[in-house]
């Protein structure tokens, strides 16, 4: 059975994950990264704090995110 993990995980203990960093971090890994964790699963982490809390997000609610997010939804945000 595969492993299910909640939000508030520690990040370090999901075992197996490989996580990817966006190439367009700073040289100081200020940096959200984010690993599939299960089938239908991925889990961010903020990786300053690789051991801190992951945030999981099922596959559609990533779609629905990074939708939102090309389409400018979210450019508030960050200005």
């Amino acid at each position: 059975m595969e492993q299910v993990y909640s939000n508030g995980t520690r990040a370090s203990s999901i075992g197996g994950a490989a996580w990817t960093k966006a190439r367009a971090s700073d040289a100081t890994n200020n940096c959200v990264e984010i690993a599939r964790v299960a089938n239908d699963e991925v889990a961010l982490r903020n990786s300053r704090f690789p051991d801190g809390p992951a945030l999981v997000f099922t596959r559609s609610e990533m779609i629905a995110f990074i939708a939102g997010a090309r389409a400018g939804e979210f450019d508030s945000m960050t200005g």
